[in-house]
């Protein structure tokens, strides 16, 4: 019998990303099985699988911890003390031995069947004449008694056995989701709910005040257990009870699950929201820039698509729009940029703005989105304060992990301008997969030039574009005119 997981789950296994995953399955170092893989296969391309978490899975781990925000508290998480792990992986080890052993005993009883069939059909000089002679039964149990033997005798190997106590381990600390009819996948850890793990996911999820009260959340349970986190005052009719629909919001999993509900996978798919925020701090950053950090309340949080734009009204009424500088996975701390100039805005944000003033939110608006089913390597370019949406766009790609590699160009006028840097750092320090190039002042050839010097395909990427208007409009039209074929090129232009 073949044991198969799904791609997250062995990627959780091997520790690595998704991503390196699917690319071992299009270099044809692994097999897929309706879209999923042989633990045989695992082990032979990652032979060193063991319970401890590798270097590469606490890399990713510490990127997503880091450079990434968080839409749930730290302490609703398993607890996380000594005895407790012990007495799991003791458990989880034990568990592997059994099933192992079931399936010995499994294949066995499929060769007795074997056998037996050939008895009955006869071999020898009368075939179909069943063979039942006191000889024949004989050997038969003697064949049997050397194979019970044998098995009670035999080691369960040791590779497939870590790897199944690895699998039996993590299943206690977090449960997977499959969602219907897209098949994403994401994993529910401690005790979060449904709603939240999603959202951390990157899975854009339709739910309105995330409490229980609005019953926008609602999913149908196909196939798994769950456990209610907390009562919501919204009431689902004796129909959808029976069907099995719940609150994604108010309940968390105690099982694998398959859940039903409707994804956003464009922008026309999200509706235009507008939510009661307010100021969280401002960042002074060299080159007269200002990090805004806006928060919504909890109960409403902002439901956008990486790359997207929202409006923002000040208390004195002043308006602007600006793309959003941060990842989808935390629809209640968004980040703005702001450029120093004349306009009242940007003013008020440098002269008058405090924390906790309030700011009205419309929105998301936009349709500089990732492809999130594309799978080939990403190539962001951003030119000046073109990088608020491509940070979100990286960030957003980081939470899903699907892309092969990434590799970010980023142009300024001055290096002291680079204001990510240390974002920047810390990416292409935890991701094997992450490339990033500073330039300055970098015009349009020498740009091409330098895409055509690092990369191995100038065609086979997928390219986002985002800055002023006139630099981004010569960019893409330097792709196209390389044969980068249109559909694989973004644009936002920011002016």
């Amino acid at each position: 019998m073949t044991e198969l997981l799904s791609l997250s789950r062995a990627a959780r296994l091997a520790g690595v990303t998704r991503a390196e995953i699917q690319k071992r399955i299009r270099h044809g170092e692994m097999q897929t099985f309706e879209g999923q893989v042989a633990i045989s296969d695992l082990l032979r391309v990652y032979p060193s699988v063991s319970l401890e978490k590798s270097d590469d899975f606490e890399r990713v781990e510490q990127i997503k911890a880091e450079a990434l925000p968080q839409s749930h508290d730290e302490e609703t998480r398993l607890p996380s003390q000594e005895v407790l792990i012990t007495r799991i992986k003791a458990l989880a080890e034990a568990l592997v031995q059994r099933v192992a052993r079931v399936e010995a005993l499994e294949q066995l009883l499929d060769e007795v069947r074997t056998r037996l069939d050939d008895l009955a059909l006869g071999t020898g000089d009368q075939p179909g004449t069943p063979d039942l002679s006191a000889e024949t039964v004989r050997d038969l149990g003697a064949w049997l008694q050397t194979r019970r033997t044998a098995l009670a005798e035999s080691a369960v190997e040791a590779a497939q056995t870590q790897l199944l106590a690895k699998d039996s381990f993590l299943r206690i600390m977090s449960a997977s989701v499959q969602m219907i009819p897209s098949g994403h996948e994401f994993f529910v850890d401690g005790n979060e709910s449904i709603l939240e793990a999603a959202v951390r996911s990157g899975l854009l999820l339709n739910y309105g005040c995330a409490s229980g009260n609005c019953g926008e959340c609602k999913a149908r349970l196909v196939t798994g257990e769950v456990y209610r986190l907390r009562e919501h005052d919204y009431v689902l009719s004796e129909r959808e009870k029976q069907m099995g629909y719940l609150l994604t919001c108010s309940h968390t999993a105690v099982t694998d699950l398959q859940l039903e509900a409707a994804e956003a996978h464009s922008p026309a798919d999200l509706p235009e929201q507008k939510i009661q925020a307010q100021i969280r701090k401002l960042e002074p950053q060299s080159g007269g820039l200002m990090l805004l950090h806006v928060q919504t309340p909890r109960t409403n949080t902002l439901r956008f698509m990486a790359g997207q734009r929202a409006r923002l009204q000040l208390a004195n009424g002043v308006i602007n729009e600006l793309p959003i500088a941060s990842c989808p996975c935390n629809g209640r701390n968004l980040l703005f940029t702001v450029r120093q100039g004349d306009d009242a805005f940007s003013q008020a944000v440098f002269e008058t703005v405090t924390p906790r003033q309030p700011v009205t939110l419309t929105g998301p608006y936009g349709d500089f989105v990732l492809v999130e089913d594309a799978t080939e390597p990403a190539v962001f370019i951003a030119l000046g304060d073109g990088i608020a949406p491509i940070k979100s766009l990286i960030e957003h790609a980081v939470s899903i992990d699907s892309i092969e590699a990434f590799h970010l160009y980023w142009s300024v006028s001055a290096p002291r301008i680079h204001n990510h840097q240390p974002w920047c750092r810390a990416l292409r320090e935890t991701l094997d997969n992450f490339a990033f190039t500073p330039l300055v002042d970098a015009v349009c050839d020498d740009l091409l030039a330098l895409l055509e010097s690092d990369l191995e395909n100038l065609q086979g990427n997928r390219y986002y574009v985002a800055g002023p208007s006139s630099a981004i409009q010569a960019v893409v039209s330097a792709l196209l005119e390389a044969g980068v074929p249109e559909a694989r090129v973004a644009s936002e232009e920011l002016d």
